[in-house]
């Protein structure tokens, strides 16, 4: 299992898990839990998406076609 992305905030990372299911890879949320010990100030970079070895290729192209398509 490898780390595929790092998200911004919760919100991202549950956004590109759910682009990720619907390709068919199965992803993973890690850090979910860290934000209840960061008291009231938003915190990033705790948020990361983990998928399997044999989903790696896939899943980048997904995180990449994403990511064109909301580039600015």
């Amino acid at each position: 299992m490898q780390q595929i992305y790092q998200a911004q905030n919760i919100v991202d990372a549950h956004l590109v898990k759910g682009l990720l299911e619907q390709a068919g890879v199965t992803a993973f949320v890690s850090g979910y839990y860290l934000h209840g010990g960061i008291g009231e100030l938003p915190a990033s970079g705790m948020n990361a998406i983990w998928v399997h070895d044999e989903h790696i290729s896939l899943a980048e192209q997904v995180i990449a076609d994403f990511q064109q398509e909301h580039s600015d």
